[in-house]
C-alpha cells in the first residue's frame, strides 16, 4: 500500500475502492458480451471508466479536505498501479515515465468526454465517447456500445445512493453489467 502522509485514512479508503474498481472492471461480461479487447489497453479503458464513474460522485458531494484526499488517493493508487504493471510486462525504466504520462493525459480527456457526455444527458455523446475510448474506433455492435452507454447510465443513477462515509471507509457498489443482446 502507498502511505500519504496527508490523508493515510484516504489512502487505505483509496485502496480498498480501488481494489472494488478493478474487480468490477474485470468482470467477464465486459470482455465476451460487450466486445471489449480483453488487452492491457482495454482493460486499462474498463478501469478509467469506472475509476472515472467514482470519482464524478465524489465530486458532486460537498468539497472537503477529506473529500479532496480521497479523490487524490484514488488517482494516485490507479497511476502507482499502472506504473507497477508496466514494469511488470518488461517496459524499460526509461519509458516508464514517459508511457504513464501518455496514460494520465489520456485518463484527463476520457474523464473530461465522460463527464460532458452525461452531465449533456447525451446518450450519442457518451456513445461516441465510448465508442473512441474504449472500443478504440474498432468496428463494434451498435448494442455492446448501446448496451456500455446504459451500464454507465445504470452505474451514474446508483451513485446517488452511495454514501461519502461508505465511500471513506473504502466500500462503493456497483450494478452487474447487462447482458448484450441476443443473451444467453
Amino acid at each position: 500500500m502507498i502511505a500519504y502522509a496527508l490523508y493515510p485514512a484516504a489512502s487505505k479508503a483509496a485502496q480498498a475502492l480501488y481494489s472494488l474498481v478493478v474487480s468490477q472492471a474485470r468482470h467477464p461480461a465486459f470482455y465476451t458480451k460487450f466486445g471489449i479487447a480483453d488487452t492491457v489497453d482495454g482493460r486499462f479503458d474498463m478501469i478509467v471508466l469506472h475509476v472515472f464513474l467514482v470519482l464524478r460522485f465524489i465530486v458532486s458531494q460537498r468539497e472537503t479536505r477529506e473529500n479532496k484526499g480521497l479523490a487524490q488517493s484514488l488517482i494516485d493508487i490507479m497511476f502507482h498501479d499502472m506504473d507497477h504493471n508496466l514494469r511488470a510486462m518488461g517496459v524499460s525504466d526509461l519509458q516508464v515515465g514517459r508511457k504513464v504520462k501518455d496514460m494520465l493525459r489520456a485518463f484527463y480527456g476520457r474523464v473530461s468526454a465522460y463527464e460532458t457526455a452525461l452531465t449533456a444527458q447525451n446518450d450519442q455523446l457518451l456513445a461516441d465517447a465510448l465508442q473512441r475510448n474504449v472500443y478504440r474506433n474498432v468496428t463494434t455492435q451498435n448494442a455492446n456500445v448501446k448496451s456500455l452507454v446504459h451500464y454507465v447510465r445504470e452505474v451514474a443513477a446508483l451513485s446517488t445512493a452511495w454514501s461519502m462515509a461508505d465511500l471513506r471507509r473504502g466500500r462503493v457498489s456497483f450494478v452487474r453489467p447487462p447482458c448484450v443482446p441476443p443473451c444467453s
